[in-house]
């Protein structure tokens, strides 16, 4: 007999991988954990977890049998890992895949992308020239990026691969990891010498707010400011402020800090920083996409897949 399994339709799985799925598995289908009965969670041992429902105690609580939660994320906020440890149910995700990630690469290619964009304000240029205005005198960038200074905070493998690339743009490169040899002691120091400031740390207690007022007050004038790492990492509302103020040239940002609140998408319209990159040219906004390649979402996802069924099969 197959095992049981619940995958939601809201994941959007290749059809590679749904094929695997439905060949290892009794799989029941739904559109999203709303659905969900008491009677489809009493006999699941595999359970895939979208990003934006929280898969907590009381809901682990309703699976006794369950055996496994995969996810093909590297981050797992939205799962109790350490309730799920006491159930002897194994996480199934990427956050422990380190060498099978460094094959992973488009996050830190968003990443350069939203550098290059947020210092040549691609996204306004395109906007003016389809409207009728083709005229180049408005968008000269500051500088260079070959006469610029990078600095990285995080230097795991987001880190990497963003020094990688951008150092055949001849930047100068400096990070901040206390974890790693060769960082600079002090990350308001470090911003002091930067025109580019990229987020690419893991989100943890360590790095709650760890981009703040006064990290981001110490970047030069006009420098900009990219997170493709997690909303959290960033006070928002200062960076905002120095958008505001004229101090930081621009900003992009790949994730906000409450995303996976399943209510998030009721009040961003809203929102002081969406209504701010609607009226203005120097703050580009991208719905966490920076891992969104269809090659990434495959080999993601067979990955989980396949750990799954060498548990559970």
């Amino acid at each position: 007999m197959k095992p049981k399994a619940i995958y939601y339709d809201i994941l959007k799985y290749q059809q590679k991988n749904l094929f695997l799925l439905k060949d290892k598995f009794d799989i029941a289908v739904l559109n999203d954990p709303t659905e969900n009965t008491d009677e489809t969670l009493e006999s699941v041992e595999l359970l895939f977890a979208p990003l934006g429902f929280q898969v907590d105690k009381a809901y682990i609580d309703r699976c006794p049998k369950l055996k496994v939660i995969a996810s093909n994320t590297t981050g797992i906020p939205h799962i109790d890992k350490s309730y799920a440890d006491k159930k002897n149910i194994t996480v199934c995700a990427l956050h422990d895949e380190q060498d099978f990630l460094e094959t992973i690469t488009p996050t830190s290619e968003h990443t350069v992308g939203l550098i290059i964009s947020t210092l040549r304000r691609i996204p306004a240029a395109h906007n003016a020239a389809s409207s009728g205005r083709w005229d180049r005198r408005p968008w000269g960038a500051p500088k260079m990026l070959s006469r610029m200074t990078l600095g990285i905070v995080g230097m795991g493998r987001l880190g990497r691969q963003v020094k990688h690339i951008m150092n055949s743009f001849e930047m100068t490169v400096l990070f901040y990891d206390p974890y790693v040899k060769g960082s600079e002691k002090d990350l308001v120091t470090m911003a002091k010498k930067c025109n580019v400031l990229s987020i690419n740390a893991v989100a943890n207690k360590e790095t709650k707010g760890l981009v703040d007022l006064e990290v981001l007050s110490a970047l030069p004038k006009n420098a900009i400011v990219v997170n493709t790492a997690r909303g959290e990492i960033l006070e928002l509302n200062a960076l905002l402020d120095l958008l505001e103020s004229g101090h930081l040239w621009g900003a992009a940002l790949d994730t906000i800090d409450g995303e996976y609140d399943m209510k998030f998408n009721d009040n961003f319209f809203t929102s002081r920083v969406a209504t701010y990159a609607r009226e203005n040219d120097n703050l580009i906004l991208t719905p966490h996409i920076g891992g969104s390649t269809i090659d990434a979402w495959t080999e993601t996802e067979e990955r989980v897949i396949k750990k799954s069924i060498e548990i559970l099969c």
